[in-house]
């Protein structure tokens, strides 16, 4: 079956949670749901540096003023969420998301966070003993429907007002095929975009992994990679 928009759900209505709304991809994130009309909340341990972040995305170009963007802590942002990213730094993953199971119980999780390492010689994927971010999130959250994605898209365009359009194809994977539709209509939300179904929780190791390669093409050619199926 190709590729069609036209059956995806409409996720107008939804409030999308970022928790780590306040780093580069979280943050980037939460402008173009912004954009898009979707109400954000801006989750960060600080209630005030959350409040102060989502402040500034509401008053960048593109965001409408009846466009509702908040912040608050990590905790209350699960709490008011239909939709809940995982944008955390990698080295304070497991225990952001472990201290919010209760809240997150019954709410679709869509964790963003790549496993990486940096050397000299650049980047590289870090072994995870449950052999993936978004599997440690699923072992953690046993109560919420976990998926990955948005691991590839370029925190500098999403961030970048002048940039109408962002043409990449966002991979998928998750144990609930119904989750796919929900998660690719919310990327479909933001111009260019697609979301796309590419398998189950065990197949996102490598997904993450590929970020470093993404990196490394981004240095190499001065650009901001991401990735285009094609033939759908």
């Amino acid at each position: 079956m190709a590729y069609d928009a036209t059956t995806l759900p409409d996720v107008s209505g939804l409030t999308v949670g970022i928790i780590g709304g306040t780093g580069d991809q979280g943050r980037g994130l939460a402008y173009r749901f912004a954009r898009a009309g979707q109400t954000v909340l801006i989750g960060s341990r600080s209630a005030e540096r959350a409040a102060q972040s989502a402040a500034e995305i509401a008053a960048l170009p593109g965001v409408s003023a009846g466009t509702q963007v908040a912040g608050a802590d990590n905790d209350e942002v699960a709490r008011r969420s239909d939709v809940v990213v995982i944008a955390v730094p990698w080295d304070g993953h497991a225990a952001t998301v472990a201290g919010l199971a209760e809240p997150l119980a019954g709410k679709i999780v869509v964790d963003c966070v790549n496993p990486l390492g940096f050397d000299k010689q650049g980047p590289y994927a870090l072994r995870v003993e449950e052999g993936s971010a978004v599997q440690q999130a699923a072992k953690l959250l046993p109560d919420s429907r976990v998926c990955a994605a948005f691991n590839h898209v370029s925190a500098p365009l999403l961030a970048d007002p002048e940039i109408e359009r962002i043409d990449l194809d966002v991979l998928i994977c998750t144990e609930e095929r119904e989750l796919v539709d929900v998660v690719a209509a919310l990327a479909a939300r933001i111009p260019g975009m697609r979301g796309i179904y590419a398998g189950r929780l065990r197949n996102a190791h490598q997904i993450e992994a590929f970020t470093a390669n993404l990196i490394a093409i981004n240095k190499r050619y001065k650009a901001h990679a991401g990735i285009r199926v094609t033939d759908l």
